[in-house]
């Protein structure tokens, strides 16, 4: 009897180890190592078009299996200025890379220094004026599925649609394209 009810407790325990691992784990969630590269098109009147990029952030969507808000993710950024004009005609630069959940990307902010400036066909530097650059940082709505391992973001900056005259320099509303 005691043989059996050893047994019998045996089989139970194994039967339990089995099961558990089989069971999908919820808490595992696979990541993305996510590429963000910056290019742009060509504008003539300007010879330099500078930027300060000091963080990049991703928004990513709601966690629907843990029914949980993923916030902002801060990547590794390469910070420093980056003439835009530099990244023209198929070259791009990486400005940030990092881990992040697979899944659904909302918006990336790039949160931007005061350096920031334009220098004309002239050689003339004039100051370039990004609202909330530095405070909220450009956002640029996504709204992609990441692939499963790998995946890169290709923000194409359009200088001449985003760069106008106002006063005595220049503002920056950004056209930034997805590719």
């Amino acid at each position: 009897m005691k043989k059996n009810n050893l047994l019998l407790l045996f089989i139970i325990c194994l039967a339990t180890i089995t099961m558990e691992a089989c069971t999908k784990n919820d808490d595992a969630r696979s990541t993305t190592n996510l590429r963000v590269n910056l290019t742009d098109g060509p504008i003539d009147e300007l010879d330099s078009v500078y930027i300060e990029i000091l963080e990049v952030r991703v928004k990513m969507g709601k966690d629907t299996a843990n029914n949980a808000d993923n916030g902002w993710i801060n990547l590794a950024t390469t910070a420093g200025i980056y003439d835009l004009l530099s990244y023209q005609n198929g070259a791009d630069t990486l400005i940030g890379s990092g881990p992040v959940p697979t899944g659904y990307v909302k918006e990336i902010r790039l949160i931007l220094g005061n350096n920031n400036r334009v220098v004309d066909s002239f050689g003339t530097v004039y100051p370039l004026t990004i609202p909330s650059g530095s405070e909220s940082g450009l956002k640029i709505k996504i709204n992609k599925n990441l692939n499963a391992t790998l995946d890169s973001l290709l923000l194409d900056f359009d200088a001449a649609l985003s760069i106008k005259k106002e006063g005595s320099g220049y503002k920056l509303r950004p056209v930034i394209k997805l590719k």
